[in-house]
C-alpha cells in the first residue's frame, strides 16, 4: 500500500469508528429498551420466528429454510447498501449495527418461506403470489413502517424501488435455490 492510500484508509476507518461510536449513543438514546418503537421491532423479530416454528412444513423444512436464508441473505445485502447510501434508514432498531435486523433476518424471509410452502403445498404459481407478497411489502407495509417512523424513505427513493428491490431479491432467491435442487443427489431405483 502507498502512502497516500494508506492515509486515506486510516481516514475511512477513523471515520467509521466515529460514526460507529454515535451510532451506538443514538441507539442508547433513542432506540433502545425504554421506547415503544423499539419494542414493536422487537416484536417484527420473535413473532414471525414463532409463527414459523409451528407452521413450517417439517418434510420440506431444508428447502423451505433454504430459500428463507436466501432472502434473509440477499435483504442484508441490499439494505446495508440502502442504508450506508442513505436511501433510506431505520430509526429504531433492536441491534445497533443491523439497521433493519428483525425485518431482514425474520418478517420478511418468513413470510416469503410460507408463501413459499403454500404455493409448493397448493400447486398454485410461485411468482404471482411471491409478486403480490411483493406488492404488500411494497406499498402496504413499508408506508406503514414509514407512518409510524420505523423507516424513513429519503429524496429519490419511492415504494416502486422498493417494490424492484423485493422483486429482484425474490427471483434472485428462488434462483439459487434452484440450482441447489438441480444438483440435489438423486436416489437410485
Amino acid at each position: 500500500m502507498n502512502q497516500h492510500q494508506q492515509q486515506l484508509f486510516d481516514y475511512i476507518t477513523k471515520l467509521q469508528q466515529k460514526v460507529s461510536t454515535l451510532h451506538t449513543e443514538y441507539w442508547a438514546q433513542y432506540s433502545s429498551f425504554h421506547t415503544w418503537q423499539f419494542w414493536v421491532v422487537v416484536l417484527m423479530l420473535i413473532v414471525p420466528l414463532i409463527v414459523l416454528a409451528f407452521t413450517i412444513d417439517r418434510e420440506k423444512i431444508f428447502l423451505i429454510g433454504f430459500y428463507g436464508f436466501n432472502i434473509h441473505a440477499w435483504f442484508a445485502y441490499i439494505d446495508t447498501y440502502g442504508v450506508r447510501t442513505r436511501l433510506w434508514g431505520y430509526p429504531y432498531e433492536a441491534i445497533p449495527y443491523f439497521p433493519s435486523f428483525s425485518l431482514d433476518a425474520s418478517l420478511v424471509p418468513v413470510v416469503f418461506m410460507l408463501v413459499y410452502q403454500w404455493t409448493l403445498n397448493h400447486n398454485k404459481n410461485f411468482y404471482l403470489y411471491s409478486f403480490l407478497t411483493a406488492c404488500v411489502f411494497a406499498f402496504i407495509v413499508k408506508p406503514i413502517l414509514a407512518s409510524l417512523g420505523l423507516l424513513v424513505v429519503f429524496d429519490g427513493v419511492n415504494y416502486f424501488h422498493i417494490l424492484i428491490v423485493y422483486l429482484i431479491t425474490f427471483l434472485i432467491s428462488r434462483i439459487v435455490t434452484k440450482i441447489f435442487l438441480l444438483g440435489e443427489k438423486k436416489p437410485a431405483h
